[in-house]
């Protein structure tokens, strides 16, 4: 039987390992404060991940998202916790306004009224995410770098694709229906009333699962062996772009699952700037941050806040940009 490895050899393995780890979260966590990252050509379908709460969560989030442009975010996942029958039926609601809403600009540009479709049906009276997690508030704002004032290039570029035209002028089409979204159920971090000594444990449960919505195929679209074939299966079936979430527990998992995915790299998490993550916060916090701001203030690359007060917390990171829902 060898001798164990003596202990100098295994302290300095230890503190290795720590430097390396600590290294790699210095270069894949966000700076601050903000900065727009440079312009770059925008695929033709990308996916974005919806977390949703309960209740007052739920709503905020779709009050937030009820003029989302199909054109950029081709596919949604929502991410909703078991037993949270509320927040799927909104799902479906919303979804299904969404495709009326194109349905009726369709039957208006048939009618010779199509030059008013992009002002019904392509941006938001209160708030549209954009390419890259810009969000356009009431339509004169842009929440960047500069902290909504002077538009930065890239932010006209922005608008111009939100119009359905890429930079090459082609029209892109809106991508609604069943086939664009799918609603995933993950376990509940904490459950009402539940016992503190238990809650680490749902909380590892919540965070294993959280990978499934992040890199499993939707159902509606083919499976191995049946390959994706359009760029709007392979989006679907690719890491999300994007993760928006306002608060909910649930999402402090899912963010940190995420994280581990960029961290270590995964299908090109953060070599391909997949999974960038945007925390709005609740509008019911004036003054202080809820808990899960708090936890999540460091690691998400956007941190928007609704109240002045509430304006450059977290050393420069909180994002003032205005009542949002």
């Amino acid at each position: 039987m060898p001798p164990p490895p003596p202990l100098s050899f295994t302290l300095a393995l230890l503190t290795t390992l720590l430097v390396v780890t600590s290294l790699r979260l210095l270069a894949i966590l966000p700076r601050h404060p903000f900065r727009p990252p440079p312009p770059r050509k925008r695929p033709l379908a990308s996916r974005i991940l919806i977390v949703l709460g309960s209740g007052g969560h739920t709503h905020e989030m779709f009050r937030l998202l009820r003029e989302l442009d199909t054109r950029k975010w081709t596919h949604r996942t929502y991410v909703v916790s078991s037993g949270d029958a509320f927040s799927a039926q909104w799902v479906r609601r919303f979804e299904g306004e969404l495709e009326g809403r194109v349905r009726d600009a369709e039957r208006r540009r048939g009618k010779g009224d199509g030059e008013d479709e992009d002002e019904d049906g392509g941006r938001g009276d209160v708030a549209a995410v954009g390419k890259n997690g810009h969000v356009n508030v009431n339509g004169n704002a842009k929440i960047g770098g500069n902290g909504g004032g002077e538009k930065p290039k890239e932010a006209e570029a922005e608008a111009e694709v939100g119009k359905g035209r890429g930079r090459g002028g082609q029209e892109r089409p809106y991508c609604i229906g069943p086939e664009h979204y799918d609603i995933a159920n993950i376990p509940r971090a904490r459950h009402i009333h539940q016992s503190l000594l238990t809650t680490p444990l749902t909380c590892l449960r919540t965070l294993f699962s959280a990978f499934h919505p992040l890199l499993s195929a939707p159902s509606p679209l083919p499976t191995p062996p049946h390959l994706p074939h359009t760029p709007y299966e392979r989006a679907a079936t690719d890491l999300p772009a994007l993760i928006l979430t306002n608060g909910p527990a649930t999402a402090v998992l899912v963010v940190l699952a995420a994280l581990t995915l960029r961290f270590f790299d995964y299908r090109g998490a953060e070599r391909r700037g997949l999974c960038r993550t945007i925390y709005v916060e609740s509008f019911a916090r004036v003054k202080t941050l809820s808990l899960s701001g708090r936890c999540l203030v460091w690691v998400v690359d956007r941190f928007l806040v609704q109240w002045e007060e509430l304006w450059g917390v977290g050393r420069g990171r909180g994002e003032f940009c205005g009542v949002l829902v």
